[in-house]
């Protein structure tokens, strides 16, 4: 991969076989709706737009190729949840709003489904639930207490279930394997696939995407870019973890790495050896996420939350040898020791956005124009489609069930200056690695290094 090129590193990208190039279309002199990011909020927005009005003029301003960041390499969960819900549904003053919330996601999963279907995007989507593993005995009383919770909210078997050992076993064969949460509200994806058919899509219905044309301010009515400025009735900021690249928004959402690795395929004796027949992807409860999914050729694909360089520094794309990828490869086969002699083919990763709150917002201003969604904190595959639907009816001025959810306005304050939030994820990092390494290790639970952790991420 050269300098100029515009591959984001990702196996999902050469899983397509492109190296894509910017669209060097003119910049126009006005538009109707200027979305700033070309991933899955921006996108998603500028479709249901064009759907609801199609004589809108909706421009998408990309400052490299739609889909070049997180929408093209992330791990291809396409899950009913997101950050923040369960606070709202602990809580008994929130928990109606956490309960139409956590439905509207639940609905979401369904929605991406029958959009992809309906415009012929093939995402090798794949509805297999996910399941959270308990790696410790001590785990399950935690998993069950926590099936017991959700039902007693209203949701069902159909939604949460607990498998017992052995049942978990013949979903996914790992040795430690006590048990596992099933979610039922989760699809596997390809998620570059997702990102690069609904750009295509939204220019059928035609919505311009201006790839290469980076936007370096937005303020009411002006879009400002490396080309030229284009005036706009609204502008949505959809940029996630590249917002620092505006101006006056370096401390507005904080840029986190995530890095992932893919192995080669695998056998079919290997397979069934190991499980995942439904595409199920796959997780666990240490606070330093982790996640994983089978995709559709045979592979593993798996990652985790790899921190935070000073200054919210941005890499277009990682090198191979980046010594994080050796860990996430250690840590896959700790947890899957049947890939120990399975080559890995693809190491990549990228940034997300995490605001200061720890929760998704969507606002905005009629009086100036100006909106944004984002803040997915790591769930955005799903979470970006809701979001984008929530974006659209308050820019027409619908007043619907979508606007009632909470992320609308729930601003999320600054974050704090350099040195000190380097330092506070440096801080945070380094507890939840502790709190983990108590838990896997010694097998009992972290009280003190989680119960630390959960303070300071709420």
């Amino acid at each position: 991969m050269n300098a100029s090129s515009h591959h984001n590193g990702s196996f999902w990208f050469d899983e397509l076989g492109i190296d894509p190039q910017p669209d060097p279309e003119p910049l126009p002199a006005r538009t109707d709706v200027a979305i700033v990011g070309g991933g899955y909020t921006g996108l998603w927005t500028a479709y249901y737009l064009k759907r609801a009005e199609p004589g809108l003029d909706v421009t998408v301003f990309e400052a490299d190729v739609a889909g070049f960041g997180a929408s093209g390499r992330n791990g291809g969960w396409c899950m009913g949840a997101a950050w923040g819900t369960e606070s709202l549904l602990a809580n008994p003053e929130t928990r109606s709003r956490g309960l139409a919330l956590q439905r509207a996601l639940f609905d979401t999963v369904d929605e991406v489904g029958r959009v992809t279907q309906a415009e012929n995007i093939d995402c090798h989507f794949a509805r297999g639930g996910t399941l959270r593993i308990a790696t410790a005995p001590f785990v399950v009383e935690r998993h069950r207490r926590e099936i017991d919770e959700l039902h007693a909210l209203g949701f069902t078997e159909h939604d949460f279930r607990w498998l017992d050992a052995d049942t978990t076993r013949t979903r996914l064969n790992v040795p430690r394997n006590h048990g596992a949460i099933h979610a039922a509200h989760c699809a596997a994806i390809q998620p570059a696939r997702l990102v690069r058919g609904l750009a295509d899509t939204v220019r059928r219905l035609g919505v311009t995407i201006l790839e290469g044309t980076p936007v370096t301010a937005i303020r009411p009515g002006r879009v400002d870019t490396a080309r030229g400025a284009v005036a706009a009735g609204r502008i949505l900021r959809a940029t996630e973890a590249y917002t620092a690249s505006l101006t006056g928004h370096r401390r507005t959402l904080l840029p986190i790495y995530s890095k992932m690795v893919v192995t080669a395929p695998l056998p079919d004796a290997l397979w069934q050896e190991i499980g995942l027949g439904n595409r199920e992807t796959f997780g666990d409860d240490r606070r330093m996420v982790i996640y994983g999914q089978r995709t559709l050729d045979g592979r593993l694909a798996f990652g985790g939350r790899a921190g935070y360089e000073f200054g919210s520094r941005r890499r277009r794309t990682l090198p191979p040898d980046d010594p994080d990828f050796d860990g996430i490869v250690r840590t896959l086969r700790g947890l899957v020791p049947q890939l120990a002699e399975v080559p890995i083919t693809h190491r990549w990763g990228g940034v997300l956005g995490v605001p200061r709150h720890w929760r998704p917002c969507v606002q905005f201003d009629r009086r100036s124009g100006l909106g944004w969604a984002g803040g997915y904190v790591g769930e955005g595959v799903a979470a970006a489609n809701l979001a984008a639907r929530m974006l659209t009816d308050l820019v027409l001025e619908r007043d619907s069930a979508l606007t009632a959810l909470p992320w609308v306005d729930d601003v999320p304050p600054r974050w704090e200056p350099e040195p000190l939030r380097w330092l506070g994820v440096r801080a945070i990092r380094a507890i939840g690695a502790r709190a983990d390494w108590i838990e896997l290790n010694r097998q009992r639970p972290s009280r003190f290094w989680g119960g630390l952790f959960q303070r300071l991420t709420g």
